[in-house]
């Protein structure tokens, strides 16, 4: 299979393809779920295109726990079917679908009452590994242990010794979650799919009752696309509702959002070997390892504001904080805060006014003719909708269609990801970069890896580390935009590489540097150059005073400060 490119001449190039000859499927929406979609139906041999109003995963997707879990508290919710169906998903990631993206974590759930509590939760455990094992798909995990009070202030060292009476170690997975859907856009336009960021449905195209194509804007390079297809699918997310309302259709469900924040703080002011988490009054807390970081969230707040760009607020940053406090010998301080990003949850709306109380499960609809709509969900089980929502879509055509096979279609990078980790240190060797370097490359590129040691043999300084963000080197922020389809500065920072939120000036001692490297790749002037760096400075400004304010209202006024990137 041939690696697919996704650099500015492939994307004006898959623009323009879309508009010639009606699609089968056209995908709206570039999160995980549209991602998936697109995936799905071109290895069905299906004419697949996929358009994205801003950037692959800017919304949802690249503002989550960064988890591939079963949902171990759904157990408790006696949700057995969603908790059984994301356990056979993650081990597929795992195993076969994306090995050099999910990895295995471990966590710690302290117990605060002798006697039952350890029966209660262990049977949650136990339950939990038994059906990650029964998926056929769950094998390659460490099965939960049962840990003294000694035993787990040893694997914890952070938590004050009144905080548990003992403790319950179990295993899920993570992922870098932008960088998971960019490598799913990049499988996909590998099968054939069309893909397009920075091109916005503004409108859709009807013969009498049936939707039969959309009308695209090229935000980046100007003008108006038609784009027709026999089935449109919108996997747009919190944005369901307003996708809908173009057509002047009352959907058959809503999509409520929900807000969830996430603190990262460095490693070392949290001594510990394994992952946390924590019960709140509401939900669960958890406290992520993440490279030379933590992660810490999250929370689950009604959210009708800004639906681009949500804000976190001082309440929020207090609320992460004192939670995780009550646990920690070393209490946390704003001081401590690195990054900080607020995501949100599409939840499909139901009676309960609690967001933490709606579904995580998801929904397929045929509104109208030649229109699927797919919402709700979890990240983990992507999968799942995107098989179920193409099923529908292909109701729609007059031909005769495969079934779903992604089950066995491994991500671009993860064919021979194991071998070249087997054979890390002679590559090492070979290239003259550090060990280390590999290992980064390889757990997030996979295989791909050659292609960054190309850019490096062709130029050497871009083996060397970003000079203000040394976990990267110069190669990746390159490589994001002549192979993995960022756009602009931001898209770098934030998305192709977490800078914005894994140092403490939040990406702005960078910029500079980065804006630099990519603006060759990206046919960039000295005053776009100029433009970009600007822009990202105020965004990051506009983040800081918006997590200075005390509610949500203000949170949002103070974020929208920053306007959006101007094209060229």
């Amino acid at each position: 299979m041939k690696t697919a490119i996704l650099g500015p001449a492939q994307r004006a190039e898959a623009l323009a393809r879309m508009a010639e000859r009606e699609l089968d499927i056209l995908v709206v929406g570039g999160g995980v779920v549209g991602a998936g979609t697109a995936l799905d139906a071109a290895t069905r041999g299906l004419a697949t295109g996929l358009v994205e109003a801003r950037d692959w995963a800017s919304g949802t997707s690249s503002r989550s726990s960064k988890l591939i879990h079963g949902g171990l508290r759904y157990l408790e919710m006696l949700d057995f079917a969603l908790v059984r169906e994301a356990l056979k998903e993650r081990g597929l990631l795992l195993e076969r679908l994306a090995p050099h993206l999910v990895k295995p974590v471990p966590f710690l759930y302290p117990l605060q009452h002798k006697g039952w509590e350890r029966w209660y939760a262990g049977s949650g455990v136990a339950l939990y590994d038994a059906m990650s094992v029964s998926s056929g798909h769950g094998r390659g995990l460490p099965v939960h242990r049962h840990l003294s009070q000694k035993r787990a202030l040893r694997v914890a060292p952070c938590l004050k010794r009144d905080a548990l009476v003992g403790a319950l170690q179990y295993y899920d997975a993570q992922m870098d979650d932008a960088r998971y859907v960019a490598t799913m856009v990049r499988t996909a336009a590998a099968y054939g799919a069309q893909v397009a960021n920075r091109a916005r449905v503004v409108g859709f195209l009807r013969e009498g009752e049936r939707v039969v194509g959309v009308r695209v804007e090229d935000v980046e390079g100007g003008g108006d696309y038609e784009i027709r297809a026999q089935q449109i699918v919108n996997a747009t997310g919190v944005w369901t509702d307003d996708t809908q309302a173009l057509i002047g259709e009352r959907g058959q469900f809503h999509v409520r959002a929900s807000k969830g924040i996430h603190l990262v703080v460095p490693k070392d002011r949290i001594h510990s070997t394994t992952g946390l988490i924590l019960r709140t009054e509401k939900s669960v807390l958890f406290v992520i390892p993440w490279g030379r970081h933590w992660i810490v969230g999250t929370t689950d707040t009604g959210w009708d504001l800004d639906k681009a760009h949500p804000a976190a607020s001082s309440a929020d940053i207090d609320y992460l904080l004192e939670h995780v406090n009550a646990v920690l010998a070393t209490p946390l301080t704003r001081d401590d805060v690195e990054g900080v990003y607020a995501g949100l949850r599409p939840l499909l709306a139901g009676e309960s006014d609690a967001t933490s109380k709606l579904s995580r499960e998801h929904t397929v609809a045929h509104p109208v003719p030649g229109l699927v709509v797919v919402a709700g969900g979890k990240y983990t089980t992507y999968r799942v909708m995107a098989k179920d929502a193409v099923d529908e879509a292909v109701h729609g055509l007059d031909q005769r269609v495969a079934d779903c096979v992604t089950e066995d279609v491994p991500l671009v990078g993860a064919e021979g990801y194991k071998a070249l980790w087997n054979a890390r240190a002679r590559i090492a060797a070979r290239t003259g970069l550090h060990v280390a370097r590999i290992e980064h490359l390889l757990n997030r590129y996979g295989s791909l890896t050659e292609e960054l040691l190309e850019l490096v043999v062709a130029d050497p300084s871009l083996g060397e580390p970003l000079a203000n963000a040394d976990d990267y080197l110069r190669a990746e922020a390159v490589y994001a935009c002549t192979h993995e389809g960022a756009r602009h500065l931001d898209d770098v920072l934030t998305r192709r590489t977490r800078i914005s939120i894994e140092t403490f000036d939040r990406g702005t001692r960078s910029a500079r540097e980065v804006a630099e490297l990519i603006a060759p790749a990206l046919g960039w002037d000295d005053d776009q150059v100029e433009k970009e760096i600007a822009h990202y400075r105020k965004r990051v400004e506009a983040e800081r005073e918006s997590q200075r304010q005390p509610d949500d209202l203000t949170a949002d006024a103070a974020r929208l400060g920053a306007p959006d990137i101007v094209p060229l």
